[in-house]
């Protein structure tokens, strides 16, 4: 029977062709069969040096053959030596054999700025002392994707250092730092000043001008931290904290003038922001760095003379004094320091209280009011009487102030108000009274004089009297008069002695 024969004969001619098939792919997919060594590279950065190191991977894919390294060159040509358990000194990987079915650990130590590295390696499979067979690999490893490997620093440059501080303005302390661990390079230095003002107000303003010495000191790789003093005036002042030594003190900072900007440590912009810590600038202080002072002299014309001096052991700067009386009188005066100005004179008609002011307030001891002096020449009364009149005169000196002065005989009474250099007279009709009373109230004063008309009035008019002009019936207690302080005038027969708060008599 045919048919059967020629239905097995197709199926199994398929299959067989599919077999071979097969084979090949296993044949070229399969590199098993081949002898061969596989490189594979990984690197790290050794900041001591500034290399790159690289560990190649050499692995021997035979399983019972040991490969030997007959050949091996790298690109950077720099030395691969291998890296064998146990052994301390590393040796050349040329040369060296791989066990079967192991791998061997290799370094190459190439420059940081390095973007790639090439491995490339001959092995030779040896049994009974021939080569089977041998097989040549290579190995790339790609750094450009890492950052360009440099050595870590041992110090650290001068501009390149970080600092910080500590700032006490009104103890006027400072310390500063540097930062890290690492010293500055070699000899390098850097300065810090710590400078404070004088200031003619608590907050920023001009001029200013140096007090005392400013402290001065550098950081270096023996000194990585300074302290800093200096001395605060007893008034308003300014402390600063500068980077640079004093040549970059600046000795008076006026209006339009330098300024330390960013040098102060603390400060937002660079030198001073190479330092952290608080802000290196203080503004303060409770009193005034001048030292004003006034003194008061009354004239007897009711005028003050105001004297104004800067003359302090802390005046510094040049004072405005204002000078305001009671009644409108203003005037204001700049004195320099150590200096004294004594031309206001505060007219009488202005006067009343008078004030010395510097920036709006009253000074010390700067209030004052008239005060008559003792050496002024006093008003004079004289007297002069008959048997109808009794007249009263009151001359005041020139070079004086107007006197009020009320004139008293029995119920009648009298005002005047005599003026410098000129008299006022107020005569009475004679009368029973024997008495008179000239009363000055501005200069607590009070005259009393005895009537005794002149001649023999027979017992008619006023109350009669003697035949010559009489003298004091009463008299003052010596202690009310003061020496020199009283004019004596003799008009006709009368005698007036004027006493302070003291009533004196006379006769006339």
């Amino acid at each position: 029977m045919i048919r059967p024969k020629l239905s097995l004969r197709r199926p199994l001619a398929i299959l067989g062709a599919a077999l071979v098939g097969l084979t090949g792919v296993a044949a070229v997919a399969t590199p098993a069969s081949a002898h061969h060594t596989t490189i594979t590279a990984t690197a790290d950065c050794d900041r001591l040096t500034g290399e790159r190191v690289i560990t190649w991977k050499v692995e021997n894919s035979e399983a019972n053959k040991d490969a030997t390294l007959q050949k091996v060159t790298s690109d950077p040509g720099t030395p691969v030596t291998s890296l064998v358990a146990g052994v301390k000194e590393a040796k050349p990987l040329q040369g060296l054999v791989i066990p079967q079915a192991s791998s061997m650990l290799a370094t190459q130590r190439v420059p940081g700025n390095t973007t790639k590295a090439h491995l490339q390696v001959y092995a030779e499979w040896i049994k009974e002392g021939k080569v089977t067979a041998n097989h040549t690999a290579d190995g790339d490893i790609n750094l450009a994707a890492d950052k360009s490997c440099t050595p870590a620093p041992k110090c650290v440059e001068v501009d390149k250092a970080k600092f910080s501080h500590t700032f006490d303005g009104p103890k006027g302390t400072a310390t500063v730092k540097l930062d890290g661990d690492l010293p500055l390079c070699g000899d390098g230095k850097q300065y810090f000043t710590l400078v404070s003002y004088f200031a003619p107000r608590p907050q920023f303003a001009t001029p200013q001008y140096v007090y005392g010495t400013p402290d001065s000191d550098f950081v270096s790789a023996a000194q990585t931290e300074i302290t800093l003093n200096v001395e605060i005036p007893d008034c308003h002042t300014q402390v600063d904290l500068i980077w640079g030594d004093k040549d970059q003190v600046i000795d008076e900072i006026v209006d339009g003038g330098k300024r330390y900007d960013n040098k102060k440590l603390g400060s937002p912009g660079a030198p001073g922001n190479r330092s952290k810590g608080p802000q290196g600038w203080y503004n303060g202080g409770s009193k005034s760095c001048v030292t004003p002072a006034s003194t008061f002299a009354s004239k007897c014309d009711g005028s003050v003379a105001v004297s104004l001096s800067n003359d302090g052991k802390i005046s510094k700067y040049a004072v405005e004094f204002e000078v305001k009386g009671e009644n409108g009188f203003t005037k204001k005066v700049s004195v320099t320091p150590g200096k004294a100005d004594s031309s206001i004179v505060v007219p009488a008609a202005d006067a009343g209280k008078i004030e010395v002011l510097v920036d709006g307030k009253v000074i010390e001891n700067g209030t004052y009011s008239w005060q008559r002096p003792e050496d002024c020449p006093l008003p004079a009364v004289t007297t002069k009487a008959d048997c109808k009149e009794f007249a009263l005169t009151v001359t005041n000196p020139e070079g004086g102030l107007p006197v009020k002065t009320t004139f008293t005989y029995g119920d009648k009474t009298e005002t005047r108000t005599v003026a410098a250099g000129a008299s006022e007279t107020v005569t009475f009709k004679a009368g029973k009274d024997k008495t008179a009373v000239v009363a000055l109230p501005d200069m607590d004063l009070e005259l009393e004089a005895i009537y005794t008309p002149e001649g023999n009035c027979g017992g008619s008019g006023g109350g009669g009297g003697d035949d010559e002009p009489g003298l004091p019936v009463t008299g003052a207690a010596a202690g009310g008069i003061a020496a020199g302080a009283v004019a004596l005038l003799i008009a006709g027969a009368v005698l007036f002695v004027i006493a302070r708060r003291r009533r004196v008599t006379f006769t006339a």
